[in-house]
């Protein structure tokens, strides 16, 4: 296992994690800590764990609505999907419509060439 220390508001927590994994941790630490820098520049020391606290519910939040878009994305491309097999099956059914009309005349124009 590897080890990571990320700085958060003057506090160095030491966290392990699977190795190779380490930059990942870093940049997530990085996302984490600039959200709490702004809130801190924000609202002023408010407290460690409050500040985290905030800072947390606003990257749920974020999370929240990113879930909701990708749940709608995914309905669209469902309905979408849905459209684009009605509209083949039109067309199929029209293709297939035509087709029987062309025999239809065929029928009509051999019977005429033998009369």
């Amino acid at each position: 296992m590897a080890e990571v220390a990320i700085t958060l508001n003057g506090r160095t927590y030491r966290l392990e994690c699977g190795d190779g994994e380490e930059e990942h941790l870093l940049a997530l630490s990085e996302k984490v800590g600039d959200r709490l820098n702004s809130l801190q520049k924000k609202f002023g020391q408010v407290g460690d764990d409050r500040l985290l606290l905030m800072t947390a519910l606003m990257i749920a939040d974020d999370l929240s609505e990113a879930q909701k878009k990708l749940a709608d994305a995914e309905s669209e491309q469902a309905s979408a999907e849905d459209l684009k097999k009605s509209a083949e099956s039109e067309v199929a059914d029209q293709i297939s419509a035509a087709a029987e009309r062309i025999e239809v005349l065929s029928a009509a124009l051999d019977d005429r060439g033998e009369a």
